[in-house]
């Protein structure tokens, strides 16, 4: 089997970038010296002068990049460091329900007895629209929709919405979302700004136990904010 010829142009920008000059040169000076029209080059030459713009501006990013993650992974250690002691004295404190735990999204202390299961079934949320800017929601569990009663060791609910236009098709990934509300109460009442009328809300939920484990998302609910 033949040996495969080895690639004569550097695979590292770095060392592309300073090839890419000295080829350049070498070649225009070849060009010139056999008689050849330095015109035929233009294309080539053209291309190198954009690169040599685009190499430095893409090197000036990457720096930035980089200061911007070093910043963003010290700011992050510097809060995590306050939250901790906090969440401590909190855990701690006197009168603490489950229900703040998981408004705060801290741990849930389970309660004695059998340790609650993780959330198997998803919620149903069944939206009202009857006043302005607000709805009324109420959540049911999906095998049970007829009955207003959580699941079996499950505390309550994360709500998530996203506003979008009235003609814009509703998101089904949760991460287009936005946290509402963790709410223990089988309903609860949404509000909006006066800006937000005729919007269209995207809802989705999911069943949080008591120890604090989040259960498979809902389907997609949607309702137009009243103007």
């Amino acid at each position: 089997m033949p040996a495969r010829k080895k690639n004569y142009i550097p695979r590292p920008d770095g060392e592309f970038s300073a090839w890419a000059d000295q080829y350049f040169s070498a070649v225009y000076a070849w060009w010139v010296n056999r008689g050849l029209d330095p015109k035929d080059l233009g294309e080539l030459e053209k291309r190198i002068e954009t690169w040599r713009i685009a190499y430095p501006l893409h090197v000036s990013a990457q720096a930035a990049a980089e200061s911007a993650r070093r910043s963003k992974d010290e700011a992050r250690a510097a809060l995590e460091r306050e939250i901790r002691p906090v969440t401590n004295f909190v855990q701690s404190y006197p009168g603490t329900t489950a229900a703040e735990r998981a408004e705060m999204g801290i741990t849930v202390r389970p309660p004695r007895g059998a340790p609650a299961q993780t959330p198997v079934t998803r919620p149903l949320a069944l939206v009202e629209s009857r006043q302005r800017l607000t709805h009324q929601l109420r959540l049911v569990d999906e095998s049970t929709p007829t009955r207003r009663a959580k699941p079996a060791g499950v505390l309550g609910a994360e709500v998530w919405v996203k506003l979008v236009d009235a003609d814009t098709p509703a998101p089904t990934d949760p991460a287009a979302l936005t946290f509402l509300t963790m709410t223990t109460k089988p309903s609860f009442r949404a509000e909006f700004k006066a800006g937000e009328g005729g919007k269209t809300a995207v809802y989705m939920a999911r069943w949080v136990n008591t120890r604090g484990e989040r259960g498979p998302w809902s389907d997609v609910t949607t309702a137009t904010v009243a103007a």
